[in-house]
C-alpha cells in the first residue's frame, strides 16, 4: 500500500475535489468521525466544511492546517468498505491524528480503488499535532496495515549495494567532469523515463543537461550524446562532454534502449494513476505556482516546469521518486497539459495582482511586509534511497523548481514544435552555416 501525504491551507478546494468524484458517481463517503450529521447522510461541501471550521478558527499560525491523505492498495488487493474503514482507522491513529474530525472518500474513477482521507492537522485548541519524521512513520504504518489487513506489499527496488552520494554539479567548484560523471554514470539506471525530454528533466535536478549531437563518420550518420553543466539560470556553464567518457548507461544508444522499455513498462504502470490523481488534488488545493510545486514535493514529486523566453509554458514534467518515474503532463491527462497550467496560472496570477491592488487600495499606508514574497520552496531529500552508507544530511540541497532544459530537448513534438516556434521569430543563420 502506497500513502501520499498533503499539507494545504485550502479546506474547501480539498473537500470539493473529493465530493465532485462523489457527485459524478466515481466516489462515495465510506465514514466520518467528529462530523456533524445530516439527516439523510448526503452531504454538501459547505456541510462538511463546518465540521472542521472550529478547528480552523482556533488555529493559531499554522500555515498549511489541511491535511489531505490518499491511501492505495495495490490493484490485485480485494479490499472491501469495512476494511478500508478500518485501514483508514488504523492509519489515523498510527500517525498521530486518530482524535482529529476527518472524512473517509473511496474513490473508483481508475482501476486502482483507493481511499482519501480529508482532516485537519491542528487540535481544537488550535495547535499543530507534531508531524516529525512524518514520512519514515507512514511507510511504517503502511507495512504493518499490509500485514494486519492481508495486503500485497509495495515492495522498493533493490539496491545494489553501490549506492553513490547523489550531488548537484557545481560549475564554479571545478573538476566539473567528474561531478557530472558521478551522477550519469549512475542515475540512468534507477528511474523510468520514457524519452531524452524526460531524461533531462531529471538531470535539470543535478544541474545537467544532455544534448543529442549528429555528424557523418566515414560517409556513415553517426548520433551520439553530450553533457553540459548548467548556472542557476538553466544555461550552459561549461563545454561539452562527450557521454562515451561516462561509460554505456550515459551514452544515446542505452539510453534509447531505456526509452523504449520504460515507455511499455510506464503503460500499465499503477504509479500513473496515483500521481494523476495527486496532481489534481493539488491544483484544487494550491492557490499559486509555488504551492503547487510544493505540495507535490511534500509527497516526494517533483515538477520541472518549462517556459518560451515569454514566458509562455510549453512543458509539464512530473518526477514521482515513489515510483521512480518521470511522466509529461499530458501523458499523464489531457487536463495536465502544459496549456491548461499556462491558463491556470496566468488567472491566478491576475487574480492575485487585483487582490493587491484592492488591498493597497483600501490600507495604502499598511507595508507589504513579508507575505507578499513568493514563499521559498524547502529542501527534500528525495534521493535519499541511492545513499544506504551516507548521512542522509547530503541530500539537503534539492530544490524542485529543476531547470530550464536546452529548447531541442522537448519530449512532447507537439510541445517542442511550438517552443520551436516561438524561439525562432528575430533569429538569423550565421553566414556560412550549413544546413
Amino acid at each position: 500500500m502506497i500513502a501520499k501525504i498533503g499539507h494545504g491551507a485550502n479546506m474547501t478546494g480539498a473537500l470539493a475535489y473529493n465530493q465532485l468524484k462523489v457527485d459524478n458517481e466515481n466516489g462515495q463517503i465510506l465514514d466520518t468521525q467528529r462530523i456533524i450529521e445530516t439527516p439523510d447522510g448526503i452531504y454538501t461541501v459547505a456541510q462538511l466544511y463546518r465540521s472542521f471550521e472550529p478547528y480552523l478558527t482556533a488555529n493559531k499560525r499554522t500555515e498549511k492546517p489541511v491535511l489531505h491523505i490518499s491511501l492505495n492498495p495495490d490493484p490485485a488487493d480485494k479490499v472491501t468498505d469495512e476494511n478500508f474503514r478500518q485501514i483508514a482507522k488504523d492509519y489515523m491513529e498510527r500517525m498521530g491524528y486518530g482524535q482529529q474530525p476527518y472524512i473517509v472518500f473511496k474513490h473508483t474513477d481508475i482501476e486502482r480503488t483507493h481511499i482519501h482521507i480529508v482532516s485537519t492537522n491542528v487540535d481544537r485548541y488550535g495547535v499543530k499535532i507534531p508531524d516529525t519524521f512524518e514520512k519514515l512513520r507512514s511507510m511504517d504504518a503502511c507495512r504493518a496495515l499490509e500485514q494486519k489487513y492481508n495486503l500485497i506489499p509495495a515492495t522498493e527496488k533493490q539496491r545494489t549495494g553501490n549506492e553513490q552520494v547523489f550531488r548537484p554539479v557545481d560549475y564554479r567548484a571545478g573538476e566539473v567532469k567528474s561531478q557530472v560523471a558521478s551522477v550519469v554514470r549512475h542515475l540512468p539506471k534507477y528511474y523510468q523515463h520514457p524519452s531524452l525530454g524526460a531524461y533531462n528533466a531529471l538531470l535539470s535536478l543535478f544541474n545537467i543537461t544532455a544534448e543529442e549531437v549528429k555528424g557523418e563518420l566515414h560517409g556513415q550518420p553517426k548520433n551520439g550524446l553530450v553533457y553540459f553543466a548548467l548556472n542557476e539560470q538553466g544555461e550552459k556553464a561549461s563545454n561539452p562532454f562527450k557521454a562515451s567518457r561516462f561509460g554505456k548507461h550515459a551514452g544515446l544508444e542505452e539510453l534509447q534502449k531505456h526509452f523504449a522499455q520504460a515507455k511499455e513498462q510506464m503503460k500499465k504502470d499503477p504509479a500513473r494513476a496515483i500521481l494523476k490523481n495527486t496532481i489534481e488534488a493539488a491544483m484544487h488545493t494550491a492557490t499559486s505556482e509555488a504551492g503547487f510545486k510544493k505540495q507535490l514535493m511534500e509527497q516526494g514529486i517533483n515538477t520541472v516546469v518549462r517556459r518560451t523566453d515569454e514566458g509562455r509554458i510549453y512543458g509539464m514534467t512530473f518526477i514521482d521518486h515513489e515510483s521512480r518515474s518521470v511522466w509529461n503532463g499530458s501523458q499523464l491527462d489531457k487536463n495536465l497539459s502544459a496549456n491548461v497550467f499556462n491558463d491556470w496560472w496566468k488567472e491566478q496570477a491576475v487574480e492575485q495582482r487585483q487582490d493587491t491592488e484592492n488591498t493597497r487600495i483600501k490600507a495604502p499606508l499598511q507595508p507589504t511586509g513579508k507575505g507578499d514574497a513568493e514563499e521559498k520552496e524547502e529542501t527534500h531529500k528525495l534521493f535519499d534511497f541511492l545513499n544506504a552508507a551516507q548521512p542522509s544530511d547530503d541530500f539537503g540541497w534539492i530544490d524542485g523548481l529543476g531547470g530550464l532544459l536546452p529548447e531541442a530537448q522537448g519530449e512532447d513534438y507537439e510541445e517542442q514544435a511550438f517552443a520551436n516556434r516561438m524561439k525562432k521569430k528575430g533569429k538569423r543563420k550565421s553566414p556560412g552555416r550549413q544546413q
